[in-house]
């Protein structure tokens, strides 16, 4: 009997990219067996393109302001780099992120291309990392806001929810609230008090004293410079707070697109809710869990399978639309 040969780590990649687009497949292949694709692709061919148009404007405004947020850690730490470069970064992020398996490759990117003008891994690194923190917390936070209407329309009777029992409704908004609460009570102390980070991590010199001390001080020292700079972090939170609203704004303009009905506060709890559950590293991209999440909650407030699903799917379109700009710009760069 031959022995197993053991696996390579591009042949372990090959099989979780496989494993991942038999998910997405499997998920949008059920969603499409309970609807009636007739009906869907009917609604899709009568979009109004002045208002997809419009849509990729929204979104555009989002990529902008979060390349301004990232300059602006980026200056807070006396990283000089143009926006310019950072928008083609960012472009190229965005490709990785939407058109790839990885949901993390985009990031990769942006501190890589950072790392050498910053002239530290550790440093470019974290800045990432606090803008990812920073738009997950707006993120929990316009679905806390979100769901706070929704429970209220609930409660005096304007909202149609026949799927949720009234249990749900009552204490979604309190779920919501209570991760921001946490996220933030976790999160506010590793910029005002930094050096009680580097003390909390210092165990971990017992496994490579030189390097991971090296990396607790330079992590130290840019969380020092955050802590001089709050001006910059409030500006980053409130821009993130910006995309996260204007992606729910993109949803609305792809709604109106596809004449759908749906109320902003319910937008603004299952965009949030489903960008949270596609991170989940199950699927090609999110593609099938995003449209599921879609299609049970936008079901239950009233909306059409059909149109719940074409929603997810359109929106996803244009999204992927738009980011193969990020392929241009990485062809430019390799020239």
């Amino acid at each position: 009997m031959l022995p197993e040969q053991p696996q390579t780590p591009a042949s372990r990649r090959y099989i979780v990219t496989a494993v991942k687009l038999v998910v997405s497949i499997a998920l949008l292949a059920f969603l499409l067996s309970r609807i009636d694709t007739a009906r869907l692709w009917a609604n899709a061919r009568q979009a109004s393109i002045p208002w997809l148009v419009i849509a990729l404007a929204v979104y555009l405004s989002t990529v902008l302001c979060s390349v301004w947020r990232w300059w602006l850690l980026l200056e807070a730490q006396d990283v000089d780099v143009a926006p310019r470069q950072l928008f083609n970064s960012y472009l190229v992020a965005l490709f990785f992120n939407n058109l790839l398996p990885s949901n993390i490759g985009g990031d990769v990117v942006r501190i890589s291309d950072t790392a050498k003008l910053a002239r530290s891994k550790t440093l470019a690194t974290t800045v990432v990392l606090l803008d990812r923190v920073m738009g997950v917390m707006a993120l929990v936070l316009v679905a806390a806001c979100g769901a706070t209407l929704v429970a209220t329309r609930s409660a005096v009777g304007h909202a149609a929810v026949p799927l949720w029992p009234s249990w749900f409704w009552a204490n979604l908004p309190s779920w919501f609230w209570a991760v921001f609460v946490a996220g933030a009570a976790a999160t506010t102390p590793a910029l005002v008090a930094p050096a009680g980070v580097g003390r909390l991590l210092q165990p971990l010199t017992t496994f490579h004293p030189e390097w991971v001390g090296g990396r607790i001080s330079s992590l130290t020292i840019t969380l020092e410079r955050f802590k001089e700079h709050p001006a910059a972090l409030v500006s980053c939170f409130a821009g993130a707070i910006f995309v996260q609203v204007a992606t729910v704004g993109f949803y609305l303009a792809v709604a109106h697109a596809l004449h759908l009905h749906i109320a902003p506060s319910d937008l603004a709890v299952i965009v949030p809710v489903s960008g949270v559950i596609q991170m989940v590293p199950i699927s090609f991209g999110g593609l099938g869990v995003r449209e599921w999440a879609f299609n049970i909650y936008l079901s239950g407030a009233g909306l059409a399978p059909e149109s719940a699903l074409l929603l997810s799917l359109s929106a996803t379109a244009l999204i992927m639309l738009f980011s193969l700009s990020g392929l241009a710009a990485y062809v430019g760069r390799k020239k």
